[in-house]
Formats: structure tokens, C-alpha cells, sequence
């Protein structure tokens, strides 16, 4: 069920407690202005993060970044698109989740000005589908180098229905995460 507080609207996804967030904003022959994260209206709507690092990335057309995690020191991540537009996805990685291994995705866009907000336990990930864009994300965790994880982006498992049909650029790093089932990752 949607949720309107404040400037935002939530919006659950078919993962509970992962959220689309539409975001109002105001315009006019100058510009617009949008209020971006109100801790007060995040709260009421369930979300209670305290965000502790602020992280931003520019990609080129087919760059996908993902599916990544923290194994010890996992992080909540509001997501949003700056420039340009990708697909974002999550991964449910908690074990008592009735939704383990399912994805749930939402294209971000600047044009659009909505966010996605990522809780703990998920592996994390987007494919950009414009020329470039660049994203920029509140963690509630700070970023451990040696604690990173990842699964296959494209895990047959998992099935993501990625919407780009370009070549996919990948690093050398997430060209070797394991599948799911391999992993064994379990929050």
C-alpha cells in the first residue's frame, strides 16, 4: 500500500520493506526544488536509517555495478539517480525472509527524481541505460574494502530481467562473483 507523507510517497515493492520513493517537487520558470530525505517522514514511514556515508558514481551506457554486499557490516542504501537513468535492483539475502533469492527493480531517472531505498540484507546493483548517469546513495553503514561480497548478475537463479540490450560492462571483480546458490550468503 502506498504510503504519502509528507513530500514523498512509498511505495512498497513486491519485496516488503524495499520501497520506490516518488518524491514531489517544485517548479517554475527557474527551476525546481525537491526535498530529497526529511528523517522525521522516513521514520513515520517505517524507515528509520541513520545514514553515515554518502556515496556517488558516473557510469557510461551498459556499465552494470552489482550484485554487491557487505557480509559482516551490511548496509541500508537510499538510492537515487542524479543524471541520466538506470535500472536499480536488489537481491533479498535474509534468511528468514520468505522472499530469499527474489529480486525486486525500478528504474531511477533524474527526469523523474525518485529514489529506492534498500534495507539491510539485500545485494545491491543497477545497469545504466542512458549515455551516462550518475548515481549518488546514503548507507547506514560505512564502507568496509575487506568485507565485500557479491553473487552473478546474472544468475539464472535469481533471473533479473535486465532492461538493456547493449553490450554489458562489467569489472573484473563482478565478473567473478559466485551465483547464489554458491555463495552460501545468508543474512
Amino acid at each position: 500500500m502506498d504510503r504519502v507523507i509528507g513530500n514523498y510517497i512509498f511505495i512498497e515493492t513486491v519485496i516488503k520493506d524495499v520501497y520506490e520513493i516518488e518524491v514531489k517537487r517544485y517548479g517554475d520558470n527557474r527551476g525546481y526544488f525537491m526535498e530529497t530525505y526529511k528523517e522525521s517522514d522516513f521514520i513515520e514511514a517505517g524507515l528509520d536509517y541513520k545514514f553515515v556515508q554518502d556515496n556517488q558514481s558516473k557510469s557510461k551506457a551498459g556499465v552494470l555495478r552489482g550484485l554487491h554486499f557487505q557480509i559482516n557490516y551490511p548496509q541500508a542504501k537510499l538510492v537515487r539517480c542524479l543524471e541520466g537513468k538506470v535500472f536499480d535492483v536488489c537481491v533479498d539475502l535474509r534468511k528468514s525472509s520468505s522472499t530469499y533469492g527474489k529480486w525486486a527493480g525500478v528504474i531511477l531517472s533524474a527526469e523523474k527524481g525518485n529514489m529506492f531505498m534498500v534495507p539491510r540484507g539485500f545485494a545491491h546493483g543497477f545497469v545504466v541505460l542512458s549515455e551516462t548517469a550518475t548515481i549518488a546513495y546514503k548507507c547506514d553503514e560505512l564502507y568496509h574494502p575487506e568485507d565485500e561480497g557479491g553473487i552473478m548478475w546474472n544468475d539464472p537463479e535469481i533471473g533479473i530481467e535486465w532492461p538493456f540490450d547493449g553490450e554489458i560492462i562489467l569489472s573484473e571483480k563482478d565478473k567473478v562473483h559466485p551465483s547464489i546458490k554458491d555463495s552460501k550468503i545468508k543474512f
